[in-house]
């Protein structure tokens, strides 16, 4: 059943962006244009060109809209803590788009300033609830004084990303278990 023509409003921004996220995700950032996102949102290109003046500028808002906050457990344990926090991104990682759409993003990205700037904005916010966590276990003295915190989230992100994007092997709970034992301990 085709879409029904797109109207102004809240609504139409979100069939747009929503219609940029599946090009983006079927056909990579080679497939990704104006025309190809206007059709799938049953816009006219008119409409998508009258919000979002460059594909850039559509991309950046179609990628910031996958953006949502986790909940920051506070369980007073910082490898329980961290814990639900890898756990939440470990299923984004396997169980939805998300990680092509972030591969076209990157790629996008290493070819524009403008986009690595926002890729940038767009990763201090997804990195934010573990700096709160182990900040948290700083504070209880969990974690030492002088411990960097930016190093830290990295060491314990990385080898998700590395499982999911390079080894393309699974991520395990188990996994998790290890990679809070080793840069946690």
């Amino acid at each position: 059943m085709p879409n029904a023509p797109i109207t102004r409003g809240d609504g139409a921004r979100r069939r747009v962006l929503d219609a940029a996220l599946r090009v983006l995700d079927e056909h990579g950032i080679a497939g990704f244009t104006m025309e190809a996102v206007a059709r799938r949102a049953g816009a006219s290109k008119a409409t998508v060109y009258r919000h979002w003046p460059t594909t850039n500028a559509l991309l950046v808002d179609a990628m910031d809209s996958t953006y949502r906050p986790q909940p920051v457990p506070d369980t007073g344990n910082v490898h329980t803590d961290v814990a639900q926090l890898l756990t939440m991104f470990a299923d984004t990682l396997s169980n939805t788009p998300f990680p092509r759409l972030l591969a076209a993003y990157m790629d996008a990205a290493e070819r524009d300033p403008a986009l690595q700037t926002l890729h940038a904005d767009l990763t201090g916010r997804r990195r934010e609830p573990l700096l709160t966590v182990l900040r948290r276990a700083r504070d209880r003295g969990q974690l030492a004084r002088d411990r960097d915190l930016d190093l830290t989230v990295d060491l314990l992100a990385a080898p998700l990303f590395y499982r999911r994007f390079v080894a393309h092997r699974p991520i395990t709970p188990a996994l998790i278990d290890d990679i809070i034992a080793s840069v946690l301990r």
